[in-house]
């Protein structure tokens, strides 16, 4: 079965096709600068194919672009399937699901609709999803189609984790809560994590660490999200590449008086201009901080202990949420490849039972046990696939519906 996985924003377009039956990789890439001149990438995953890389397309709307993918796919020389008709569905990432979504769904005029009145939740991201959607549809008007949403994951949360500490009538009258995002991602890490120990994911409690340009650490006790860090939107949470993370909002009064902003000024420079950027004055890359750590810049040094830190102090909070941690997982850009940065989280937390191994952790971009032997806690490396943890929920969805 092969999966044509999206993934739309405001002027982008990442595609992969995969056949989730079997894990293999058909071919991905990338539609860029739609709307302006377009920018096509194709990435053949299979031998003797050849890739195109940044191809002038014109692409005015987001159908171009779904064309272009579709022509790629089916072309005579470097496609990887004979025809659209080897497409056996769509499956879509839509960033915001709000309350209406606890897993994913097959799309039609009601989930549409759906996604139209979350888009104030959701203003920057679901107007471009639902567009991506409506170009698929159009171009492949009988190809099923699935909603995968980042938020569903942490709909499992009690409002004990979810609920702000504000006036109660912002939470029932305008849905002001804890969402969550990245959930994709820690589902299907929580997945591989348990069976990479053996175990059904209902006895274990874990503590999933998607660390990136954008981070946030989930809470998993008996395979559902029970707390995490982003908030009602993915600004909140541990520092990150350039968000602040968790903020004093008194300090956004401040500033804007200081400095005569207005709102949206503000919360650009948080979502922007701050997190390890901010602080470093280097990068958002944690590689060109390393580097510029290493040459003696203090305030490089001081981003990324600050952001080793954050998520220190958050994993020790969840493992307390859940009455102790079976097993630590490390995931995403910096997770997956930063040894330095796995190594400073995990020390000190040998009071919980970790115990990390040097020469295990000396690994990057594979899956791994990293902690010694006799961890009480078990500290994983998973790389994540949230393109390939879509495309399975689509599969299934589909089959299901096909009886």
């Amino acid at each position: 079965m092969n999966i044509l996985v999206i993934n739309a924003g405001s002027s982008s377009l990442k595609y992969q096709l995969l056949n989730p039956d079997t894990g293999a990789l058909l071919a991905k890439g990338l539609c860029e600068r739609i709307g302006i001149d377009g920018k096509f990438t194709y990435k053949p995953q299979v031998e003797g194919k050849a890739a195109q890389d940044a191809v002038d397309v014109a692409m005015p709307t987001h159908a171009e672009a779904i064309k272009a993918v579709l022509d790629a796919l089916v072309d005579k020389d470097n496609g990887v399937i004979g025809s659209m008709d080897e497409i056996d569905a769509v499956g879509h990432r839509v960033v915001h699901g709000a309350e209406t979504f606890a897993c994913s769904v097959m799309i039609d005029e009601r989930v549409m609709q759906a996604l139209e009145d979350n888009i104030p939740l959701a203003p920057l991201h679901n107007p471009a999803n639902i567009v991506g959607i409506k170009a698929c549809q159009a171009c492949m008007p009988n190809v099923p189609m699935v909603g995968v949403f980042d938020t569903a994951f942490h709909q499992t949360m009690p409002p004990k984790a979810y609920i702000y500490a504000l006036p109660y009538e912002y939470y029932e009258k305008d849905k002001v809560r804890r969402y969550g995002f990245h959930g994709t991602s820690h589902r299907y890490v929580s997945g591989r994590a348990a069976a990479m120990l053996g175990k059904d994911p209902s006895q274990l409690k874990l503590i999933s660490c998607h660390l990136g340009n954008g981070s946030s650490i989930t809470a998993v006790d008996g395979g559902k999200s029970v707390d995490t860090s982003m908030g009602f939107t993915p600004l909140a949470g541990v520092p990150m590449g350039t968000r602040s993370g968790d903020l004093d909002a008194g300090v956004m009064q401040y500033l804007m008086n200081r400095y005569n902003m207005n709102i949206d000024e503000m919360l650009n420079v948080l979502n922007k201009k701050s997190g390890v950027q901010g602080v470093s004055g280097v990068s958002s890359d944690f590689r060109d901080l390393d580097d510029a750590a290493s040459k003696g810049n203090e305030r490089a040094a001081l981003a990324v202990d600050m952001f080793n830190y954050s998520v220190k102090k958050t994993i020790g909070a969840y493992a307390a949420a859940m009455g102790g941690v079976d097993a630590i997982i490390f995931t995403a850009g910096v997770g997956e490849n930063s040894a330095s940065q796995r190594m400073a989280i995990a020390s000190g937390l040998e009071f919980m039972g970790v115990k990390m191994d040097a020469e295990a952790n000396n690994v990057r971009g594979k899956e791994a046990v990293i902690s010694a032997p006799d961890s009480k806690v078990k500290v994983l490396l998973i790389p994540t696939n949230e393109e390939l943890m879509i495309a399975m929920d689509t599969a299934e969805i589909v089959k299901a519906a096909k009886g």
